[in-house]
């Protein structure tokens, strides 16, 4: 009895001094704080961030040059391209994935070779120009032209070289746009006086032996002839040659011929919007490359770019309130058909803007937009967290056929003073492009594509 009423006094006693020492404590001890609310997130910020370490970014670049390789729209590579971009936009659990058929013409370079014959017998580093016709064999003395005012009756007969004057200062892209008449329409130039083939300076603005590739026009009132590009120094050799007064002969053989039309896809994956579904972001580069390099800059960084781009988009786990719809688009490079063939299929939809990578895989310098005042304005004031000078004109390829049913129309341009001595060459391979620069562009496609994605209404 005694000993049951000293344990309850004990236990009592115990009770009674916790009591008065919780009662004592402050009164912040006696009861956990309210729960703070989290920070909004920056979404744009996390993109950047996942971007500026993404691994697969150049991992997936990497199979794509070195697994595949170039991709010349139409050939099996190119069919490859599309099933892995599929594949990986499945991979990466992307809305509505699918090909969207589209026809193209399957251009082939096979064998080909230009030798000068006379006065001397040497090899010329050559390349055909795409869509040329081919030739089992044709020999004749060069003539050099600078200018297409500089053709006449006596071309006929003869192989034309076109070399035109270059100031030794001009950019890459200012050479680009000298050349670029002649590879396009100097075959059907030439060929109205009678000449037997053409033969174009190439333009880089550092040569080494270097030929490039690109596409021409036929005029459909002249003969086709074969044309080529042949490399800058050796243009010069024969240049020097005809100046001398002295015939340079070539012998150019070309296998080239069109395989007729093959039956391809636009590779198409999107990232849902939740408020606007309807209302659609198209991010997008061209799938297909020249038959020569792996076709690393052109257009395999754009691709990286707007895959990556819509993997961490969706990785983030909030819908962007538009459609973020990437496209990897057949034959940018020789007749734009994937761009025309999403423009017939979607052009009824609301597209608020379309965006293009199509420059190289440089670090990111700027952004070219064309639209009306009102989308511009629209733009401006969407795009601030991209943190890239924006300026007037601007586009691409592939959206340029939705761009002319009024979409704004939006191009990546980057750093890359290089870019020109790869650009439709056997140089264009992976080695020339940065992994971090490759990261820089992911991240600046993937902040636009968000930011017009969720903008308040054009």
């Amino acid at each position: 009895m005694h000993t049951n009423h000293s344990r309850r006094i004990g236990v009592d006693h115990v009770a009674a001094v916790l009591l008065g020492a919780a009662l004592a404590l402050p009164a912040a001890a006696q009861a956990p704080p309210a729960a703070a609310k989290p920070a909004p997130r920056d979404l744009a910020a996390e993109l950047r961030a996942s971007a500026a370490t993404d691994p697969l970014a150049w991992e997936r670049l990497a199979h794509l040059c070195d697994r595949i390789g170039p991709r010349l729209a139409g050939s099996l590579p190119f069919q490859q391209a599309v099933a892995w971009g599929a594949a990986t936009m499945r991979e990466d659990r992307l809305d509505a994935v699918r090909l969207e058929p589209v026809t193209t013409e399957l251009w082939v370079r096979g064998r080909e070779r230009a030798v000068m014959t006379a006065p001397v017998v040497h090899g010329l580093p050559m390349l055909g120009i795409g869509e040329s016709v081919g030739t089992p064999g044709v020999e004749a003395p060069v003539v050099v032209v600078r200018s297409f005012d500089e053709l006449g009756p006596q071309v006929k007969g003869k192989i034309v070289l076109f070399n035109p004057v270059i100031p030794p200062d001009a950019s890459g892209g200012a050479r680009y746009g000298i050349y670029f008449p002649f590879r396009a329409f100097g075959a059907s130039k030439a060929a109205a006086y009678g000449a037997v083939a053409v033969l174009v300076r190439a333009a880089p603005v550092h040569s080494l032996a270097t030929a490039h590739t690109g596409m021409l026009s036929y005029d459909p009132a002249q003969p086709r002839i074969p044309a080529a590009i042949i490399a800058a120094e050796y243009a010069e050799w024969i240049t020097r040659l005809a100046q001398a007064g002295v015939e340079a002969r070539v012998r150019l053989e070309m296998e080239a011929h069109s395989a007729g039309n093959v039956e391809t896809a636009n590779v198409v994956g999107e990232v849902r919007g939740a408020a606007k579904p309807q209302e659609i972001v198209l991010i997008g580069a061209h799938l297909d490359s020249w038959d020569v390099g792996q076709g690393a800059h052109d257009d395999g960084a754009g691709v990286i770019h707007v895959i990556e781009a819509l993997r961490l988009i969706k990785a983030l786990g909030v819908a962007p309130e538009r459609t973020i719809r990437g496209v990897l688009f057949v034959n940018e490079a020789h007749g734009s058909d994937g761009g025309k063939a999403y423009e017939a299929a979607h052009k009824a939809e609301r597209h608020v803007a379309a965006y293009e990578s199509d420059s190289g895989g440089g670090p990111p310098i700027e952004l070219g937009v064309s639209g009306t005042p009102q989308q511009m304005a629209w733009f401006l004031a969407a795009v601030k967290p991209v943190g890239l000078p924006v300026r007037f004109g601007g586009g691409g390829t592939d959206i340029a056929p939705i761009a002319r049913d009024g979409v704004l129309a939006v191009g990546l341009r980057v750093d890359l003073p290089s870019y020109f001595d790869i650009h439709h060459t056997q140089a264009d391979t992976l080695d020339k492009v940065d992994p971090q620069a490759l990261r820089d562009g992911v991240a600046a496609t993937a902040v636009l594509a968000w930011q017009l994605a969720n903008a308040p209404e054009p």
